[in-house]
């Protein structure tokens, strides 16, 4: 039996690891521009309007630190991106053997039910890390 490829499968095959590359890219650019000196990266607009901390608050000094190997200073700048990166890492291989394989990616967290939870940790987590008892949170 003969398997026929279209342009469009073969270049399926590769998206993962263009978006590796991206990834691979943005954390080099991360690593070498501290974000923690003002001026180069733009403040979050959610904060500059409210003055709270939005869920994503704090995630360019977690990769900076993160790059650099100071994984707890990284842990600090945003607990929920730090831990939300084994799951991105899971998602990628899952989608890069699938796009090998030439099948869809099917995997178990991308079910509703799933992303419900995650949108419901992120919520409490916003919330938490604006209170004074979440200041620990805070990036």
């Amino acid at each position: 039996m003969t398997t026929v490829r279209t342009r469009r499968g073969t270049r399926g095959r590769w998206a993962p690891y263009a978006v590796l590359g991206v990834v691979a890219a943005s954390a080099g650019y991360v690593a070498l521009i501290d974000p923690n000196e003002p001026g180069h990266y733009p403040t979050c607009p959610f904060y500059a309007i409210t003055g709270y901390y939005c869920p994503g608050c704090g995630s360019l000094r977690m990769v900076h630190a993160l790059t650099h190997g100071h994984v707890a200073e990284a842990f600090g700048r945003n607990a929920l991106a730090f831990l939300t990166l084994p799951v991105l890492g899971y998602f990628w291989v899952r989608w890069a053997v699938a796009a090998r394989r030439g099948r869809p990616l099917q995997a178990n967290l991308a079910k509703p039910r799933a992303i419900i939870v995650f949108t419901v940790v992120s919520i409490v987590f916003w919330v938490v890390r604006n209170l004074p008892i979440g200041h620990a949170l805070a990036p």
